[in-house]
This record gives structure tokens, C-alpha cells and sequence, in this order.
């Protein structure tokens, strides 16, 4: 394994001021049973029993949800999912999502993630409570993150929430990710596993064990080494990841926390192919090998570094006021390079010359290749506090959020033949004659929020609430994205009250109803600013907004786990975007009403069997024309059988993606497909000093080609490009704890 000594060394830091924070200055006797009530938190299914529903269940809705939710344990993850894999594989086993992986799993960053037809920047991300995203489009990138080794659950709440659920896209749901905990038992976890495309995943995880000498702090840090082909031609990806978390009990009521992470990825970016391309080179065309073409792998690249750290204090006072506080940072240093019109129509040719000093001339080069270089550049800085406080008539809860990005961005025009020299005649005119954007932009959100669960009966609780988002996006542009040439120095605050209201009742001590009505909000994003005049444009254009209502039932016994619900979301001032040579082009699709229908189900029926399904019956359609928007599937399904008996552990799985359309206008048609994945797994113990786990893991089982996503237009005529399914792959992984 290939381990970079600088960025273990920059692990080593982090843990080492966690540590500090966590051990200094606190002495106490040696800590009891941990017991924070809700304040806890745990990873997995300890409780339940192996041969169960709620055990097997791949998705599940809890008892206590007052809106659609699919929770997603551990026990799933280690199973079922390649060690490749990002959370954006894992959500696509619940209900109402679709995901887009061309280049096999978790080996490209994840093209489309659909939520009820709601896309990436229109709903949250949460790890470990904390909100990502990146301040210009609110997007996500799945590849960044966390590795699937590192995660505990995966909460998919389909809907706004509460007033409690803070973040900047709340209204299309979130996707809540926790982090696993340390092992209690102390050793050395290593893992190899090998598959298809020439994908290795190597790592090794160091558990300090429950330290009762320290009043039983616990940790481990995993280190990750991912290489990968790719499916598509000359797309290859190398990822390492390092992921630190410390326990440090204070006495049976408080906990301390401290959580790093450092991720770095080197990977080769295709854009999609035309249709011409794919029936001449075939489904899996991405890069070409050939130094001439603007598609070349050597121009098409990303290189990207993600760090986060928090630290987190959880305590339950002797009133019984819980409190949970977390002090955050994450940053994401992205450095992309591309050609100009990948896959394009765009011919050959450079105008070189530094526009300041002339230290090229202009000399014009028919023959060579034009691209871009870019940066994006941001760190987030913020606090996260939620106080649960007993009163007569239930629970009263409040906290507050507050967060500060500072991004920079630049793009530039270059000449690939020549090194990278700038190409002064693609840019903007003047003495940036081949920049296209040179900025430095800010967000701030604040959002504090109250909330009353009123236990109106011992089976009955009413949850009103309202949360009051605010935020400040201030822009200062030496070159600004879109058609200005002149510097932009401009400042814009957005406001509103977001109130919900849930109805919570228990029918009987295994099945739960709710209601919930609530309403979402969205600031405008940075796209806002790239006019003529943005300070004409900050104050034409209203905040996307929601009103969501939702109705679901909740089931579970030992043999039996199902759930069902239904939505409807009336969405104002929605903004689309379509993708041509790779970048952005933001537009208003006004308004849109979501609605459907979604359920889940998982029967046990002995001898370590279950099965499993769930669906949806999705709608997205704009309101003046009644279209579908694009990326909507019109439904989803999962169906398949589960085995868990012993050592021995066996699944099945076919999920099911709807039709839809790629573009505006019921454009760009993508046919229904469907996927079968599936895994087999075993603990080999008897006569071994160690026991090991063998898995056997295969995506796209059946081998099927398909058409998948329209993923853009080529920026010289217009041409569609698209995303295809990725072939059968599969993954053989061996692990032993020492």
C-alpha cells in the first residue's frame, strides 16, 4: 500500500490535538456504563436478533419517524456494499432514489443523485449531524467523503424535517450519515480486496480498544488505498483515505468526541459519450489515449483534497437537559483540468500570448489543443448546538447553527500542446484575456430553531416548531463567471421563518402513523450573481421555497417490517441546470409539484431467510405545462432475498429505475433498467488463530447495456452526451482482526 508520509503525518496532527482536547486537564475516576439517553448514539443492530425483519431489513422506517425515513445499518453496509463504494451507492437501496455510477462502483464521483426527482444542491447532507456542502450550489461530492468502511448508518429522510433539521436543503430531504464507532476490543483490522476494472481496495484499521486506564477512551484510525481502471476507457481513479475517531467518556453522563478526516483523489474525468461514440468504440467509451484530441485522459483530470475535524461534547444534566455541541471545520481543495470541448465539435486551435507583457506574442496555432484549468477552494468553519430540556407537557428543544465558507474560484483558458500556456483569445477581453472567472466569494448561515414534542397523550405527540434560516452571500469577482468583463464587488442577505408541524401516534407498541406539514427554503445560489449586472439581478430573483406535506405508517415485529407513505410538495422558483462541455448553465423552471407514493417491506420467514421490497410511484411535473422536469424518475423499486444464518450471510438484490427525461420539455427520453447486485459472505473461525471474513460481491449481475443519463450537450453543436450503465463487476475482499 502506497502511503503518501505527509498526509499520514497530517493525520497524525489532527489526532494528536484531538487527543489534547479531549485528555487535558479532566480527571476523573474511571467511567461507568455510558448512558446519555438520547444524547447516545450507536452504530449497528446489537439489539435486535440476527433471524429478524428488522435485523435483515436492508431499509427500514423506525418506530418514533414523523416523516418518510429508510435507516440504513451497518450490518447492510459490511454486507452488501463493494468496499469501492461512497453513500450515494448505499441510499439506492431505499425507496423513491437513483443513482448514477458510470464508471463502476464508487469509482467516478456520482453523476446523478435523485431523490422524489429532487437533485444534488436541493437536498441536505448531514455527517455525523454536521451539514456539507459546497457554498456555491449546495452540492455534494460523493467521491470526497467518507469510504464505506468508516460508515455506521446511513439515515435517508425523505422530506424537510422538523424545524431541528438544520442546513442550507433541507427541503428535499437528508441524507444523515454517521460515522461507526471504535471497537471496545483493541487490535489490528487488515483488508485486500480485488475486483473488476483492475480495482484494488487495500486497507488496515488500528483499534485502541476500550483504555480503562484512560477512563475508557476508545479510538481507531482506518487508512484506505482505492486504484481503480475504471469501466470507461482511460478513466482511471486512485483515492486515499485516513479517518481518526476518539471516545473519551467523562463520567456516566458526559461524553467528548473528536473525529478527523483527510481524503485525496487523483482521477481521470470523462464528461459522457455522443451516440455516434458509443456504437463506434462501444458502451464503456470515456478518454481517449491520443495526445491530439481535446477527450485525451492526460488533459481530463481532477486532483482533490478534503479535510474535516470536529470536536463534539454530548452531556445529560442532572435536570435532565441533554446537550450536544459540536465545533466544526471541513475544506475541499479541488485543481481540475479538461479540454475544452471533450467529445466536442469544437475544432483545434490556440491564440497564445500573455495579454500583459506579450511574452508568447499572439501567435495563433491552428493544430493545437485548447482546455481549461481550474480551483475551487473553500473551508467551513461553524458550531452546531441542540438543547433538549423536560418539561411538564413533553420536550422542549432549541439550538442554533451557524456557518462560514470562504471559496476562491478561478477558471483558465490554455493551450495543452504547449505545456498549459494561457490562451488569450477563449477567455474574457482585456488584460484577462484568458480567464474566464477569478473570484472570491463567502456564505454565512445562521439558523436558529425551537421545537415542542407536546406528549398530548401517552400514545399521541404534537411537534410544532419553526426554524429561521438567514444568510449572506458577498461576492468579489476581479473576473466574474458569465457574460460581464467588469470587476463585481456585491453583497446580498436572504431571511425567513420555516415552520412545521408533525402529528406523532402510536396505535400499538409495534405500529406508528404520522403526519407531517412543513415548509422548505432555499437561498439563491451563486449562479444568482453570473449577469450583467448582479446587483440588479440579487434582488429580481426569489428563494426557492416548499410547502410539503406528507401522511405514513410504520410497522414492525420480529417477522414483519413495513412501512408506507404519502407526499406532496408544491415547489416554487425551482432553478435547473443543464450541463454543455462540461460546465453548469443554470436556469428557472418555475414551478413544480412533486407527489407519490412510497412503501417498504421485509418478511422474515425462518431459517435465516427474508425478503425484501419497496417502491414508489413517483410525479415531477412543472405547473404551467404539466412536463416532467428532468432526472425524475417516474418510479423505483427493490426486490430480493436475504440469508443470514451463523457465520454465513447471503443477498440478492434487483433495483428498478423508472422512465425519465434528460432535459426540459420531456427532452431527451431515458429508458426504464433495471440492476441486480449480489453478495455472498462468510467468517471463516474454526481451527484459525484469527477468524476471517471472505465476501463475494457483484454489481450488475445479469451484465446489462443501457443508456442511463443524458449527461450534457458537447459545447460546439449541441450534440447529446450521455451516461451509460457500467458493466458486471465484482469485488473478492478478505479481512482478519489481529
Amino acid at each position: 500500500m502506497k502511503l503518501r508520509r505527509k498526509h499520514l503525518a497530517h493525520m497524525i496532527h489532527l489526532a494528536a490535538v484531538g487527543g489534547l482536547c479531549l485528555g487535558g486537564g479532566l480527571s476523573v475516576a474511571q467511567a461507568g456504563p455510558l448512558n446519555l439517553g438520547t444524547v447516545s448514539a450507536t452504530n449497528g443492530s446489537s439489539k435486535e436478533q440476527q433471524k429478524s425483519a428488522v435485523h435483515q431489513a436492508p431499509s427500514k422506517a423506525p418506530l418514533k419517524a414523523t416523516q418518510p425515513t429508510a435507516v440504513i445499518s451497518r450490518h447492510y453496509i459490511k454486507h452488501n456494499v463493494q468496499l469501492s463504494e461512497n453513500y450515494s451507492s448505499i441510499v439506492q437501496v431505499s425507496p423513491s432514489v437513483a443513482t448514477t455510477d458510470p464508471n463502476g462502483p464508487g469509482l467516478m464521483e456520482t453523476q446523478f443523485l435523485s431523490m422524489r426527482g429532487l437533485q444534488n444542491g436541493q437536498y441536505n447532507l448531514w455527517i455525523d449531524g454536521i451539514p456539507w456542502g459546497d457554498s456555491n450550489d449546495f452540492t455534494h461530492h460523493s467521491t470526497s467523503y467518507l469510504m464505506a468502511n468508516d460508515i455506521g448508518q446511513i439515515d435517508v429522510d425523505r422530506g424537510p424535517g422538523s424545524a431541528s433539521t438544520i442546513g442550507d436543503a433541507t427541503f428535499g430531504g437528508t441524507i444523515a450519515i454517521l460515522t461507526k464507532n471504535p471497537s471496545m476490543t483493541p487490535g489490528i483490522t487488515a483488508t485486500l480486496a480485488g475486483g473488476s476494472f483492475n480495482t484494488q481496495v487495500e486497507g488496515v484499521q488500528f483499534d485502541t480498544g476500550n483504555m480503562q486506564n484512560y477512563h475508557d477512551t476508545r479510538a481507531f484510525l482506518d487508512i484506505q488505498n482505492l486504484s481503480s481502471d475504471g469501466y470507461l476507457t482511460y478513466s482511471a481513479l486512485k483515492r486515499q483515505n485516513y479517518f481518526f475517531k476518539v471516545l473519551r467518556p467523562i463520567n456516566d453522563h458526559t461524553m467528548l468526541s473528536f473525529v478527523a478526516m483527510f481524503n485525496k483523489i487523483h482521477q481521470n474525468v470523462p464528461i459522457g459519450a455522443t451516440m455516434a461514440e458509443i456504437q463506434k468504440y462501444g458502451w464503456n467509451y470515456g478518454l481517449s489515449n491520443d495526445p491530439t484530441q481535446q477527450n485525451y485522459y492526460g488533459y481530463n483530470y481532477d486532483d482533490i483534497e478534503t479535510n474535516m475535524a470536529y470536536i463534539g461534547l454530548k452531556t445529560r444534566f442532572s435536570n435532565g437537559i441533554r446537550l450536544d455541541n459540536k465545533l466544526y471545520t471541513y475544506g475541499y481543495n479541488h485543481h481540475g483540468y479538461n479540454g475544452a470541448d471533450p467529445n466536442g465539435e469544437t475544432p483545434n486551435g490556440t491564440n497564445i500570448g500573455n495579454a500583459l507583457d506579450a511574452q508568447y506574442g499572439t501567435t495563433q496555432y491552428a493544430n493545437d489543443v485548447p482546455g481549461q484549468r481550474m480551483t475551487m477552494i473553500y473551508q467551513s468553519v461553524g458550531d452546531l448546538l441542540r438543547v433538549v430540556q423536560p418539561i411538564a407537557i413533553g420536550d422542549l428543544k432549541y439550538g442554533f447553527w451557524y456557518d462560514h465558507q470562504w471559496n476562491t474560484r478561478s477558471q483558465y483558458e490554455i493551450d495543452w500542446t504547449l505545456g498549459g500556456a494561457l490562451n488569450i483569445g477563449a477567455g474574457k477581453a482585456g488584460a484577462f484575456g484568458a480567464t474566464d472567472r477569478l473570484m472570491y466569494d463567502t456564505l454565512d448561515s445562521a439558523q436558529p430553531y425551537v421545537e415542542l414534542d407536546w406528549h398530548i397523550t401517552p400514545r399521541m405527540t404534537l411537534t410544532p416548531g419553526v426554524r429561521y434560516a438567514w444568510f449572506k452571500r458577498d461576492l468579489n469577482a476581479t473576473v466574474n463567471q458569465g457574460p460581464s468583463t467588469a470587476p463585481v464587488v456585491v453583497s446580498k442577505t436572504w431571511s425567513s421563518a420555516i415552520p412545521s408541524i408533525a402529528l406523532h401516534y402510536k396505535l400499538a407498541s409495534d405500529w406508528t402513523a404520522y403526519a407531517q406539514a412543513a415548509e422548505g427554503y432555499l437561498a439563491p445560489n451563486l449562479n444568482l450573481f453570473y449577469t450583467a449586472d448582479p446587483s440588479t439581478s440579487v434582488n429580481s430573483v426569489k428563494p426557492e421555497t416548499t410547502t410539503n406535506f406528507q401522511v405514513g405508517t410504520s410497522y414492525q415485529t420480529h417477522k414483519l417490517a413495513l412501512s408506507g407513505d404519502f407526499y406532496y410538495i408544491n415547489f416554487n422558483n425551482q432553478v435547473g441546470s443543464r450541463t454543455i462541455a462540461g460546465n453548469k448553465v443554470f436556469f428557472n423552471q418555475g414551478g413544480v409539484i412533486y407527489q407519490g407514493v412510497e412503501g417498504s417491506a421485509t418478511v422474515y420467514v425462518g431459517s435465516g431467510f427474508s425478503g425484501y421490497v419497496n417502491g414508489s410511484i413517483n410525479s415531477a411535473k412543472t405547473k404551467d405545462t404539466h412536463q416532467w422536469v428532468p432526472n425524475a424518475p417516474k418510479a423505483t423499486a427493490v426486490i430480493g432475498v436475504i440469508y443470514n444464518r451463523g457465520p454465513a450471510y447471503g443477498s440478492l438484490l434487483d433495483k428498478y429505475v423508472g422512465s425519465s427525461y434528460g432535459d426540459t420539455g420531456e427532452t431527451q427520453p431515458i429508458n426504464a433498467y433495471s440492476v441486480a447486485s449480489l453478495a455472498l459472505g462468510y467468517k471463516l473461525n474454526a481451527g484459525l488463530a484469527h477468524p476471517v471474513d471472505v465476501s463475494l460481491k457483484v454489481d450488475n449481475l445479469l451484465d446489462k447495456k443501457t443508456i442511463i443519463n443524458l449527461a450534457g450537450y458537447t459545447g460546439g453543436a449541441n450534440t447529446p452526451l450521455y451516461w451509460t450503465l457500467a458493466s458486471r463487476s465484482l469485488e473478492v475482499s478478505v479481512s482478519s482482526k489481529f
